[in-house]
């Protein structure tokens, strides 16, 4: 048996990475593998570099550096077959996923929304990078790559932008018409340039933008311009200043008879009404445009109310909210009071509906203020004689 010393398994060792075996794992094993094998197999009194040449061609047919390469194409092999037994499972499942929040939302049944974000959000991160990443492997040419990889960015966008939009998060719009300009400026072009020079795919290329500038198109034409944005904008604005201003008026012809009115509990939570609708007035104004008031100069000061969602300025445990859920509270008595009566309006839509999810800032704005005229409303009702013998006989 032959007892290798330090210095000979070190020759050997930079043999093997002169040779061509760069993988530090694989060359550890071959190392292992030929002492074991010159151990047990040469003589006491062989020679150790003639034996060691034998032993090497035992490894490969024409040199050792194949075996790093059939090592890297098993691996390769199977990172790919997992990968694409991978795409294929997280495919099938995001398009069932999808399928059944589409099918649940059209219905209005409770889980779409959870359906739909798992579905979208598995096939953007999931589905798309591993597609990608097998049809890199696929493609030699870095035109072709840069291609695949700005088509995945495209389709991203897209799918996520429709999220935002299904769940009402802000960003929706701008992924959308972010994805536009990059199809049509540069996945476009590049796709003509490559794929016109090459007769096979020439009339699939021409087909394939011809249905690219159409889908654009039909999107860009559901989608509002800017300064249609910008119009409306101004239009939601100038409705809610309106609504505000009657408001103002009508205050002036209630709070002369006020003193004139017994001072009952149910003025006493008008009053209270009028003015929590007040303060979330001014904080969602605030918040929306920077001032806690606006103007006829709206216009020039670029204060106009956006397409936020009010819920959005409404965080739990916050002082506004809080105040919120009073205003909530004090409505519910509010409007048993008022029946109690027969005489006056309840308003029982603005009890829990007010500031729903959905809402926007402009729709919140102008439910406060109709809120704050029905009170109105009913304030001047109270003035009344007959209005104060039913108010007697119905508030104990």
């Amino acid at each position: 048996m032959y007892n290798l010393s330090e210095e000979q398994v070190m020759f050997i060792e930079s043999d093997l990475r002169a040779r061509g075996v760069e993988m530090d794992s694989l060359r550890e094993n071959l190392l292992d593998h030929i002492c074991c094998i010159l151990e047990n197999e040469l003589e006491a009194n062989g020679d150790f570099k003639l034996f060691y040449e034998r032993i090497l061609q035992r490894f490969y047919k024409i040199e050792i550096r194949e075996i790093e390469t059939e090592t890297k194409l098993l691996l390769q092999n199977k990172n790919y077959y997992a990968m694409k037994k991978s795409m294929i499972i997280s495919g099938v499942l995001s398009t069932f996923l999808l399928s059944a929040g589409i099918l649940l939302k059209f219905l209005h049944l409770t889980g779409a929304g959870a359906l739909l974000l798992v579905g979208i959000v598995m096939f953007s991160l999931v589905f798309l990078p591993l597609m990608f990443l097998l049809r890199m492997n696929e493609k030699e040419n870095t035109k072709d790559k840069v291609l695949l990889g700005i088509g995945l960015l495209v389709t991203a966008l897209v799918s996520m932008g429709t999220l935002f939009k299904i769940m009402h998060w802000p960003g929706a719009n701008m992924m959308g018409l972010l994805a536009v300009p990059i199809l049509l400026l540069v996945y476009l072009p590049l796709n003509l340039v490559t794929g016109i020079r090459n007769p096979a795919t020439k009339t699939n290329t021409i087909v394939t933008s011809i249905l690219l500038v159409a889908g654009c198109g039909l999107f860009l034409s559901l989608v509002r311009s800017p300064q249609g944005s910008r119009l409306q904008h101004i239009k939601n604005t100038a409705y809610f200043l309106r609504n505000d201003e009657l408001y103002r008026a009508e205050t002036a012809y209630v709070a002369p008879v006020k003193s004139e009115v017994d001072q009952s509990k149910l003025i006493y939570s008008g009053k209270e009404i009028l003015e929590l609708s007040e303060s979330l007035k001014r904080y969602i104004l605030e918040k929306e445009t920077g001032f806690p008031k606006l103007d006829n100069n709206f216009i020039e000061e670029e204060a106009w109310l956006g397409e936020t969602y009010t819920a959005v300025y409404f965080d739990e445990g916050t002082a506004q909210y809080e105040n919120l859920q009073v205003l909530r509270n004090k409505l519910k008595l509010y409007n048993t009071a008022c029946e109690n009566t027969k005489v006056l309006h309840s308003f029982k839509e603005y009890n829990s509906a007010i500031f729903s999810d959905y809402d926007r800032v402009y729709d919140s704005l102008n439910s406060l203020v109709q809120l704050q005229l029905f009170v109105l409303q009913n304030e001047r009702m109270l003035s009344g004689p007959s209005t104060k013998t039913a108010l007697l006989g119905g508030i104990k």
